[in-house]
């Protein structure tokens, strides 16, 4: 049975030969990895939507850059983590000003985030509030593992971190979050 990161080296390698279908493959299977990784630094739907795609035109002209082919997924996301904080540090982020509840409902994309597909509108809206309390790498760490389904190695492996600081993490984010949520539940409760 080929592993990911073997089928990762294979789909590569393929692209670089010139195989658009393999690039596409590339695309999808790490689709709503980049896009969380782009969420958790930028805290908007759409504008981690955008800062994904454009690291995927980077992957793409840069394909040949990736010099490990079995490890593309830790290249790619560190395209992903670069493009979205220049977007945050330069101000270029199209929706600023935009609530993250508004800039979900206009996504442009006609396919619906990993986040649509997990939780209904007003779920997501508490959740995107809520992963605001958390640092960049728990967010990193949380989304990657809770919705894209990574282990921990994984995510090590992708994020410069060890297994077991990922496992903490991961720890601290969720208990962070069951904190915030569980305060705006009983708030809710007590109106």
């Amino acid at each position: 049975m080929e592993g990911k990161a073997d089928a990762n080296a294979r789909l590569v390698e393929c692209a670089r030969a010139g195989d658009a279908q393999a690039f596409g493959e590339l695309v999808r299977r790490h689709l709503g990895a980049a896009h969380a990784v782009a969420l958790a630094i930028l805290q908007n739907p759409v504008d981690a939507e955008e800062a994904a795609q454009d690291a995927f035109i980077i992957a793409l002209e840069k394909l040949d850059d990736c010099r490990d082919s079995a490890r593309f997924s830790g290249w790619l996301l560190r395209i992903v983590r670069n493009r979205a904080l220049n977007l945050r540090e330069a101000g270029g982020v199209r929706r600023r000003g935009v609530s993250t509840l508004d800039a979900a409902n206009e996504s442009p994309s006609p396919e619906r985030s990993p986040l649509d597909h997990a939780l209904g509108q007003q779920a997501k809206s508490r959740l995107l509030g809520a992963l605001e309390v958390l640092s960049e790498v728990q967010r990193e760490v949380v989304l990657l593992h809770d919705l894209e389904g990574w282990t921990h190695s994984e995510i090590g492996s992708s994020l410069g971190l060890s297994e077991g600081m990922s496992r903490q993490h991961l720890f601290q984010a969720r208990r962070l979050l069951r904190d915030v949520l569980g305060t705006a539940r009983d708030e809710r409760r007590s109106r």
